[in-house]
């Protein structure tokens, strides 16, 4: 990588941790405040918003310092979606937009950024099955992917620095993937990775417990959005591997979501009904402080992006045999700690009913 390239990230960072206490104070000003209730975890009030210094941090960034390294057909694309996603998130932080609202908004961004900058599906190739044209699918199946992704970054938003930490990991994680691994022609998107990265890395000292700012929806929105647009950069032409790299690396929002959407439907709860049951309530509520449990998560984060970092050196065999043993192992964890719900354990109770047998055939 260019030493200016090097330099310009480093700026971005400096940029970011400077722009954040006026952000911080701006925050106050026009109300965009978490005040402390049921579903809170803070005690006093908390200024949200911290999302748009990073914003404009990696927009200064990726529109002059790195600016000979962006083709302007896709920058000025993805820009047209950030700004909604953006302004769709300060309202949020300001006034508390409707579930169907928020939706809204995210639907308006997804469908910017797949007609003008054309970030978008087009075809998904299986192993053993062959290349499918997804044709008129891929507008659906490309909208609920950015949907599905800004959504799971926002749902772990719970606790300080939780969602800004597990994202830097998610995105290095990508950025090395496409850089090294993927062969992508465009290195142009590692770079506005990394540059997003360098925002987040100097927005997490004032993030991190105890918090000073929260991300708010204009952060955890921003960035899931990015995270979706630059993983279907790689996903063009989707194989087997450049599907599941992301879905792994994104283990930790999506396993959050995909199970909290089971256990609302289990209960016979709205999907859209909030609860205290995400991952890091659970492990909160099994002991472990507010900084443990963060703490935990970022390992958790680095095991899932570590395994992704596996499958571009697999063989088809070898992925198909990691995902199983991923599922496996994830399902074991997800039940231990009572994500779905304590009396909630088929895996367990088969595994124990299993042991029982056996040790009862053993001891006659």
């Amino acid at each position: 990588m260019k030493f200016e390239i090097i330099v310009s990230l480093f700026a971005t960072m400096i940029i970011s941790a400077i722009l954040t206490p006026f952000i911080r104070r701006l925050a106050f000003k026009i109300g965009a405040v978490d005040k402390p209730n049921q579903r809170r975890v803070n005690k006093v009030a908390m200024p949200t918003l911290g999302g748009l210094a990073i914003f404009i941090a990696f927009t200064f960034s990726t529109m002059f310092l790195l600016r000979d390294q962006m083709p302007t057909h896709q920058l000025w694309g993805l820009f047209g979606g950030e700004c909604i996603i953006v302004a769709e998130g300060m309202i949020d932080d300001v006034f508390e937009l409707k579930p169907h609202q928020k939706v809204l908004g995210q639907l308006l961004a997804a469908l910017e950024v797949y007609f003008v900058a054309e970030v978008r599906m087009r075809y998904l190739t299986l192993p053993f099955v062959g290349t499918w044209h997804l044709g008129l699918l891929a507008l659906p199946i490309t909208l609920l992917w950015i949907v599905a992704i800004i959504n799971a970054i926002n749902l772990i938003d719970g606790l300080d620095g939780l969602a800004t930490g597990v994202s830097i990991i998610a995105l290095t994680t990508t950025g090395i993937t496409g850089l090294f691994f993927l062969n992508v022609a465009n290195t142009w998107v590692a770079i506005m990775i990394f540059a997003l990265v360098a925002a987040m890395v100097g927005f997490l000292p004032y993030n991190f417990f105890p918090a000073r700012i929260y991300l708010g929806d204009t952060g955890a929105q921003f960035i899931g959005f990015m995270i979706a647009c630059f993983s279907l950069y790689g996903l063009k032409n989707v194989t087997f591997i450049s599907v599941i790299s992301p879905v792994i690396i994104l283990g930790v929002p999506i396993t959050d979501t995909v199970y909290a959407m089971i256990r609302r439907i289990l209960n016979k709860q709205p999907i859209s009904h909030a609860d205290k049951h995400h991952l890091h309530h659970r492990l909160m509520q099994l002991g472990l402080t507010h900084r443990q449990t963060v703490l935990v998560i970022y390992g958790i984060a680095l095991i899932f992006s570590f395994i992704a970092l596996l499958y571009p050196l697999s063989t088809i065999w070898g992925s198909v045999l990691l995902t199983v043993a991923i599922l496996v192992g994830l399902e074991l964890f997800v039940e231990a700690i009572g994500l779905v719900g304590s009396n909630r354990q088929p895996l367990l109770h088969w595994i124990k009913h299993i042991v029982k047998q056996f040790t009862s055939k053993t001891s006659d």
